[in-house]
C-alpha cells in the first residue's frame, strides 16, 4: 500500500493539461524476480517515473515502453523472459531467471474510473481489495479493469459468467494471493488477473515512552498506519506527525482490532498493559505482542485465572524475532519483522534454510 500511496502522491502533483501518464503493473510472473504481481510504476510523458517493477533492472526499458504506450494511447503487454539466462534477450542483464509480464496502461484523468482513481479508494480500506484486470495479449479488452465488490451477490465484470467469476474470487480470498484465470466473455476466453490488495497494516502501541518513537519510525517507514495509545503531552510533535490516531490510556477500548491489527504492549506499566490485554482478550488482533520478559507474561498468566495465556497463539511474549537486539531501533526492526512474518504465514527463519522458491509460486 504504501508504493500505491507513492504513486497517488505522485500522480496529484503532475499537470495532467501538459502531461501525460502511464501505469506500468506486473501482472505475471514465472520462477524467479525480485517484485512480484502487483508492483507498479508511474511513468510520466517527461521521463519521470514513481515505484517500481523490479530491482532497477526493468525500469529503464519499461519507461521506454510506457512512453511509446502514452504516444500511441493504447495499452500493452511486455514480456521480459530470461529463464535461459539469455542477457542480451533486452539488453540487460536481469540476474533473476524468470519470466515477468507487465500491462502498461495510459492513464485517462477524464475517466473516474482509470486505475489511478480505483486504487485511491481503496487506500483506507479495512479489508482485502480484488481488481480484476484483463491481461490477454491478443484481446481487444487488454488492461480492462474493474475493482470487484466481492460481497456483492450481483458479481458483474465484462459478461464473465458470474459463477465462474464468485469461484475465482473465492479461490484467491482463501488463498489471500492473487491468481490468473482463463474465463470466456461472450464466448471469448479472456486471460483475467485478480489482484488480491491487502489493505494497510494497523499497528496499535501501547506505550509513550522514548522507545515507542522507535517503533513508530520503522511502521511509518513501512508505510504501517499507525495508532499510539498513551499520554498525549508525553509524546513529541515528530512522533505525533507520524501517527494517524492518538488514544489515551483510559480510552483504549476504542480500539477496535480488524484482520489486519497488530498490537504491541509497550507501555513499562505493568497495570495498564495487562488492563488493555483484558481488553483485547475479547476482541483478539492476529498479532498481540507484549514488550519485557518471560516472567512477566508469566506473572500476568496466573493472575488471569480464567485464560490460559499461553495457549493463545496470537499472543507473543516476549514480542519479536530472536535477533540479539540491543537497542530500541533493532527491538523495533525484530517486532516488525515478526508482525511481517505472522501476517504473512511464514516461519522468520533465514532465506538460506527455506527450500524451494523464495515466494510462492503466482499462477
Amino acid at each position: 500500500m504504501l508504493e500505491i500511496r507513492k504513486i497517488i502522491s505522485e500522480y496529484d502533483k503532475i499537470d495532467l493539461s501538459k502531461e501525460k501518464v502511464a501505469l506500468a503493473s506486473v501482472v505475471s510472473v514465472e520462477a524467479s524476480s525480485y517484485r512480484r504481481i502487483g508492483a507498479r510504476m508511474l511513468v510520466r510523458s517527461n521521463g519521470i517515473w514513481t515505484g517500481g517493477i523490479s530491482g532497477g533492472c526493468l525500469e529503464g526499458d519499461a519507461l521506454k515502453q510506457s512512453q511509446n504506450a502514452i504516444f500511441k494511447n493504447e495499452s500493452s503487454l511486455v514480456v521480459y523472459d530470461t529463464m535461459d539466462d539469455d542477457n542480451n534477450q533486452i539488453g540487460i542483464g536481469l540476474g533473476c531467471n524468470g519470466r515477468i509480464e507487465v500491462l502498461l496502461t495510459p492513464i485517462d484523468p477524464e475517466d473516474p474510473q482509470n486505475e489511478i482513481e480505483v486504487l485511491r479508494s481503496i487506500l483506507h480500506a479495512e479489508t482485502p481489495s480484488i481488481i480484476a484486470k484483463v491481461i490477454s495479449r491478443d484481446s481487444e479488452l487488454l488492461a480492462k479493469s474493474k475493482l470487484i465488490n466481492h460481497n456483492d451477490n450481483a458479481l458483474q465484470f465484462l459478461n464473465l459468467k458470474p459463477s465462474s467469476l464468485k469461484e475465482a474470487i473465492e479461490t484467491v480470498l482463501a488463498k489471500k494471493a492473487p491468481r490468473i484465470f482463463d474465463l470466456k466473455s461472450d464466448g471469448q476466453d479472456v486471460k483475467v488477473l485478480l489482484e488480491f490488495i491487502r489493505p494497510e497494516t494497523r499497528l496499535v502501541i501501547v506505550g509513550d515512552n522514548y522507545d515507542v518513537n522507535a517503533m513508530t519510525n520503522v511502521a511509518h517507514t513501512l508505510g504501517w498506519e499507525i495508532w499510539v495509545v498513551g499520554r498525549m503531552k508525553k509524546l513529541t510533535k515528530e512522533l505525533v506527525s507520524k501517527v494517524n490516531r492518538v488514544i489515551s490510556f483510559e480510552n483504549h477500548f476504542q480500539v477496535q482490532p480488524h484482520e489486519y491489527t497488530a498490537v504491541v504492549l509497550m507501555s513499562h506499566d505493568y497495570k495498564w498493559d495487562l488492563t488493555i490485554l483484558q481488553h483485547f482478550l475479547k476482541n483478539p488482533p492476529p498479532y498481540l505482542g507484549m514488550l519485557g520478559p518471560k516472567k512477566r507474561f508469566q506473572k500476568m498468566d496466573k493472575e488471569l485465572s480464567d485464560v490460559n495465556l499461553s495457549a493463545l497463539e496470537y499472543i507473543h511474549s516476549p514480542t519479536g524475532l530472536e535477533l540479539g537486539a540491543e537497542s530500541p531501533e533493532e527491538i523495533s526492526h525484530s517486532i516488525a519483522s515478526e508482525i511481517l512474518a505472522v501476517f504473512r504465514q511464514k516461519k522468520g527463519q533465514s532465506l538460506k534454510l527455506k527450500e524451494g522458491p523464495i515466494h510462492t509460486r503466482e499462477l
